[in-house]
């Protein structure tokens, strides 16, 4: 399912923001594999690492860069849940993203709009790890088993029609939301380090609306896809 080039021992991270998210997989990975210390798995030549970061760009940037400070794993798999801003991906539906970008670092301009940093000159917008003010990975068609999107990484998921606007009008491209992938990208990048981000659709961005979410059925899929990632190393 994912091409790895061919290895006698392989370490896989999986980075979620919250355990809930990926629950299911950590069960499954402790009645299958062996458990040698808290967040660590092995089975035959293969060994996992579950690295829960916390919610947000500052706590996964925290807890990633203390994590590859010890670790270089060949896999690095961001998981979690996401929000659909492209009506045409599925509730419950895992995807693949392709490239993220951190859609609310800058400065408010008088009518609203966001100043991204490369706007304001504190950032070249090709300067590394970025291109073309994105970050992309690299090694994308490796995992060409799950639809490929354009991602975007905000501290505020947004809830309302005005600000929702605002975020459509400067991402047209953008297809889901989350609050971590972006920060996840960097990292890897800079340090090096194969990844991949999966997200599973929990719901749609628009005025906010819990009743029309379903995150059960959201961890279900993208815990069914994670499971069978591993079975596939």
């Amino acid at each position: 399912m994912f091409n790895l080039a061919p290895k006698s021992a392989l370490k896989v991270a999986i980075v979620t923001a919250t355990p809930f998210e990926i629950a299911p997989t950590i069960q499954w990975l402790e009645t299958h594999f062996v458990s040698t210390e808290i967040g660590v798995f092995g089975l035959k030549e293969l060994e996992v690492n579950v690295v829960v970061t916390g919610v947000g760009m500052v706590a996964t940037a925290w807890q990633l860069s203390r994590y590859l400070s010890a670790n270089k794993p060949d896999l690095l798999i961001n998981a979690g849940i996401a929000g659909a801003l492209d009506r045409s991906l599925q509730i419950g539906e895992v995807v693949h993203i392709t490239e993220d970008f951190f859609a609310d670092l800058g400065a408010e301009d008088k009518d609203g709009r966001l100043l991204d940093v490369f706007e304001l000159g504190l950032v070249e917008e090709n300067q590394f790890p970025y291109i073309e003010k994105k970050l992309f990975n690299p090694n994308a068609t490796s995992a060409n088993f799950l639809p490929a999107v354009k991602g975007i990484t905000v501290n505020k998921a947004h809830g309302s029609a005005q600000s929702i606007e605002f975020l459509k009008a400067e991402h047209p491209d953008a297809q889901t939301e989350s609050m971590e992938g972006a920060a996840v990208f960097y990292g890897c990048l800079v340090s090096e380090i194969r990844f991949l981000q999966i997200r599973s659709i929990s719901n749609y961005v628009e005025p906010r609306n819990r009743e029309a979410w379903n995150i059960a059925l959201a961890i279900q899929n993208l815990n069914s896809c994670l499971i069978e990632i591993i079975q596939s190393l």
